[in-house]
């Protein structure tokens, strides 16, 4: 009897220890470098406030930089990834075009690894500014969680068919979304992230010229062309609009109000008013803005959290550009 006690015990032991092994230190969590790096994500709080106070323009690519490098397999700093002998960088990808302020990222790096070195991965970081970003915004806070590793592989092959294009359609936008398990209300909040910053002409012109898209608001056409003056615009050069004439720094939903007014900027971003699976959305987005937030926060806050390097996958780079040397 006492055998078969100290067997059972035995077995549930076992079980108890293998339920336990599947939340161990190498999976995300909040917290995650409490003990290892107490004062990390107050450093990229306080790098971040330092280079939004500098350029403004910083918190709009810090979101972006999470969108890019987490639709593409893995939220794994893949996108920092510099073109060497034996990687190609996504960001020679058209889907990169017009992104910048990468060398930002080396600075909070650089920081972090003053403070703790060879201990925060650059993917975390991607979270952690997007996170901060956000909120310089007018964001909600987005309890992003850590423990992310670095790849040791630029994924630039995956890149075109994993990010959306300024001109596809809705469908196909819902199914890239759906492929990291973002649903269509997340999708829809996500593209609300399109309430902040500036588009260059070139992904506008298809719209304005010969002539203006009947599906936007005639007066809004005219405004568009006189920041687009050209059919051709040259992409070399500074030629752009700003998603949100209103508020072009905030994240709120005025983005919804000028769907409504169709006042959208991007095809893609129209189309959201015209399909039936996503035309609900948008007038509750832009009816609520703490609705907005709310699934705002929590779509990003998935894909974040999509398919990450833990434990002992990947690495944790020294210099966000380059793999380790071995």
């Amino acid at each position: 009897m006492a055998f078969r006690r100290g067997l059972a015990t035995l077995h549930l032991l076992s079980f108890l220890l293998g339920f336990l092994s599947s939340f161990g230190e190498g999976d995300l969590s909040l917290n995650y470098y409490l003990e290892s790096c107490p004062r990390a994500e107050d450093i990229v709080k306080e790098e971040v406030a330092k280079l939004y106070h500098k350029h403004g323009n910083t918190a709009v690519s810090w979101v972006r930089n999470l969108f890019h490098d987490c639709m593409v397999k893995s939220c794994d700093a893949s996108l920092l990834l510099k073109t060497t002998n034996s990687i190609i960088s996504e960001q020679t990808s058209q889907r990169s075009f017009g992104m910048r302020n990468f060398k930002y990222i080396t600075t909070i790096k650089d920081a972090l690894e003053r403070e703790c070195p060879n201990t925060v991965s650059c993917a975390d970081i991607v979270a952690l500014s997007a996170r901060e970003g956000v909120l310089w915004l007018g964001g909600p806070y987005i309890p992003m969680k850590t423990g992310r590793r670095d790849s040791k592989e630029s994924h630039v092959e995956m890149v075109e068919d994993s990010i959306p294009d300024h001109n596809d359609s809705i469908s196909l936008v819902l199914s890239r979304f759906q492929s990291v398990g973002i649903d269509t209300e997340g999708t829809v909040s996500l593209l609300g992230a399109h309430s902040v910053g500036r588009v260059h002409c070139v992904n506008i012109a298809g719209r304005l010229y010969p002539t203006i898209d009947p599906t936007i608001d005639p007066a809004y056409g005219e405004y568009l062309r006189g920041r687009c003056p050209t059919p051709n615009p040259d992409s070399r050069e500074v030629l752009y609009s700003r998603n949100d004439r209103e508020t072009p720094m905030v994240i709120d939903n005025m983005y919804y109000k000028n769907l409504l007014k169709n006042r959208g900027l991007l095809l893609v971003d129209q189309q959201l008013t015209s399909d039936a699976t996503t035309s609900p959305f948008v007038e509750l987005m832009a009816a609520n803005n703490s609705y907005f937030h709310e699934r705002f926060a929590s779509a990003l806050l998935l894909l974040s959290e999509n398919n990450p390097l833990t434990i002992d996958q990947g690495e944790i780079r020294k210099d966000c550009r380059f793999v380790n040397a071995d």
